[in-house]
């Protein structure tokens, strides 16, 4: 994965010309460089950003130029002949040139980029969804080839100006980011994932404007991990805004505090459905019209939303920034996290119930809270609040599956951002307990010969249930069955599924439940009079080790409560010979209780084991690996019968 170019997908990153901090690398020779960087296929030798920030016929102008340069040092290399920008409505794409630097009998001589395409940027954030991609495709590749491009944008709305990242999938020699700003133009800064200051910075004064620079070198690649909660956490960047600026006299604010990022995303939705929708109105009043309380009629219409109108992310300009009217949405049938939050405020105010708004908020790939940047970098997604007393509940359409009281699992522990009492409100999104996640299963089992047989039966409750449901889809026969096995798999795969049944596809408020049968062959070991069983056919998070030299958090979708209970009959001609002891672990991170116990001829065993953390941190690795070890040891525990 390319972080700077999965950057300008995602937040406009658009950048610039620099050929001032080249020339030192320019000098070192192709073998120089690969001796530097003998793991690698390519590095780049400079990402360079200017902003140049003026003010002209009384407003702000931004301009802003882009340099990148990266070479290719193996044959493996030469296959990664394609880059690519990013533009939008809002951030307009000036000019652009690309080329190949090859080097011809000793002279570097330069290949024009003629073959480009222009393509629709596939991205999922809320405000940035008409960002355009220039794909470019460098001719002549070869070992020790550069690819170069530059470009120019310009930026039509000051309060778009979002971030630069120091990293990449690949090395980085130079990494630069300059704003050449007016004197009467503020700039204002944060620096994330720095703990030890490497990044530069410098601020100079050159011909009446102040020259404010970041730079960096030598730049390691960044490291993807599994279940990383996103390169934002990990990778030296900085997010930079204009604060305010001065024309005659007269300061006006832009960024920087919560009441200006507010005021700013008000004037996009202070004008919505000011028009009656006489056919909306009548719906939201059939639907609701059996219902008693406020909390009844807004649920019944969250779910109408969710079951007709189709969610499909797009934009276009300020059509980023601003849901498209809830009669549009309406005659359409289909509309964006935007629209979605906006039909449904739309439908609870004809509806009569009061308290419903719709809301922005940051997904959990955005480490910042308001407080830390109070702008638009903060924010990628809105869904619609109802307060219910002193209560908030979360309606996200997006996500077709998701219950009514509980917020999407991509949002859990954010903040969100809505306007209350014509003030605007910040309140944190809970994250969601173990116990209303959890996956409960109860699994009869006999001994006939030589394998186990067994009936049992699973409830899948809260985020269990709807992702579960949105992976299956509506699969039929040989693939459904097929996905139903991998959710039900017990000990080997020796496991046969011989039927199944589902219930509760449809009700969202009641737990998704499969009644199946299965034979598992192979699992029990007979040697002379005695038999062992393992009855942990499930091994809950045994593979959740943490490796020890791992750089990021480790991330959770959600928090799951993991409530089972065994029975085994115990075969009339045998005896138990030895059972394993109770356990219980009660920790930060994790509390299990594994109970044996024989009754009548019955042997039950009961487990509950609830997570109790969304996110580690770096000092969390070793005593959460601990905490699996002590798991892993009862998981291996065996339970020995003895024939009489």
């Amino acid at each position: 994965m390319n972080w700077s170019k999965l950057l300008n997908k995602t937040f406009f990153l658009t950048a610039f010309f620099a050929l001032n901090s080249i020339l030192a690398i320019a000098q070192k020779s192709f073998q120089d460089i690969k001796n530097l960087y003998p793991d690698y296929n390519e590095i780049i030798l400079q990402n360079a950003e200017v902003y140049d920030i003026s003010i002209e016929n009384n407003g702000l102008k931004i301009i802003q130029d882009n340099h990148y340069e990266s070479m290719v040092l193996t044959q493996n290399g030469i296959f990664n002949n394609k880059e690519s920008f990013s533009y939008s409505d809002l951030i307009l794409l000036k000019n652009y040139d690309a080329y190949t630097v090859i080097n011809e009998n000793g002279k570097e001589k330069k290949i024009k980029v003629t073959q480009t395409i222009e393509k629709q940027s596939q991205q999922s954030s809320v405000f940035y969804n008409d960002v355009k991609e220039r794909q470019l495709t460098f001719p002549n590749i070869e070992t020790g080839a550069k690819k170069v491009y530059n470009y120019q944008t310009q930026f039509l709305d000051p309060h778009l100006l979002h971030k630069f990242i120091f990293g990449d999938a690949i090395p980085i020699q130079n990494s630069s980011l300059e704003i050449r700003a007016d004197k009467n133009i503020v700039i204002d800064y944060k620096i994330f994932n720095d703990p030890n200051q490497t990044i530069s910075y410098s601020k100079t004064e050159k011909k009446g404007k102040w020259i404010h620079k970041w730079t960096l070198s030598d730049i390691k690649p960044a490291k993807y991990e599994e279940n990383a909660p996103g390169y934002l956490y990990i990778v030296p960047h900085i997010n930079f805004y204009i604060k305010e600026y001065t024309i005659n006299n007269k300061t006006t604010p832009v960024l920087g505090d919560i009441p200006e990022l507010y005021n700013y995303y008000q004037q996009f939705v202070k004008n919505l459905n000011k028009k009656e929708d006489p056919e909306l109105k009548a719906l939201s009043l059939e639907i609701t019209k059996d219902k008693k309380t406020d909390e009844e009629k807004i649920k019944t219409i969250f779910y109408w939303v969710k079951e007709n109108i189709k969610y499909i992310a797009f934009e276009n300009g300020y059509e980023g920034f601003i849901p498209r009217e809830a009669s549009l949405v309406f005659e359409r049938k289909f509309g964006d996290c935007k629209d979605m939050g906006n039909i449904i405020s739309c439908m609870a105010q004809y509806a009569d119930v009061k308290n419903v708004t719709i809301a922005w908020i940051g997904t959990r790939s955005i480490p910042y809270s308001y407080n830390d940047l109070a702008t638009p970098s903060v924010d990628n997604h809105m869904i619609a609040v109802f307060k219910k007393g002193d209560e908030y509940i979360f309606l996200d359409a997006t996500d077709k599956e998701t219950r009514y009281g509980i917020p999407t699992a991509f949002i859990q522990g954010k903040e969100v951002l809505f306007s209350e009492n014509s003030q605007y409100k910040i309140y944190p999104v809970p994250v969601v307990p173990a116990n209303q996640n959890e996956i409960r299963e109860t699994i009869n089992l006999k001994i006939e010969n030589s394998k186990l047989s067994g009936s049992a039966k699973m409830e899948r409750y809260g985020y269990n249930r709807s992702h579960t449901l949105m992976q299956i889809g509506d699969a039929a026969n040989k693939a459904r069955r097929e996905m139903i096995k991998s959710l039900v798999l017990k000990g080997n795969n020796k496991f046969d599924l011989k039927d199944f049944k589902e219930e509760n596809l449809t009700d969202k408020d009641l737990p998704y439940a499969i009644d199946y049968n299965f034979d598992l062959d192979n699992y029990i070991v007979k040697v002379d009079k005695e038999i062992y069983v393992n009855l942990f056919l499930d091994k809950f998070l045994e593979k959740a080790i943490i490796a020890k030299d791992r750089v990021s958090q480790y991330e959770f979708e959600y928090l799951t409560q993991f409530t089972t209970q065994y029975t085994l009959e115990i075969p009339k001609n045998y005896n138990i010979k030895y059972l394993p002891k109770n356990f219980d672990l009660d920790n930060n991170y994790i509390k299990a209780h594994f109970t044996y116990e024989l009754k009548n001829n019955i042997l039950y065993l009961n487990i509950s084991l609830i997570q109790k953390k969304l996110l580690l941190n770096k000092n969390d690795f070793e005593p959460w690996n601990e905490a699996i070890k002590k798991l892993k040891t009862n998981y291996n525990e065996t339970i020995i019968l003895l024939e009489k």
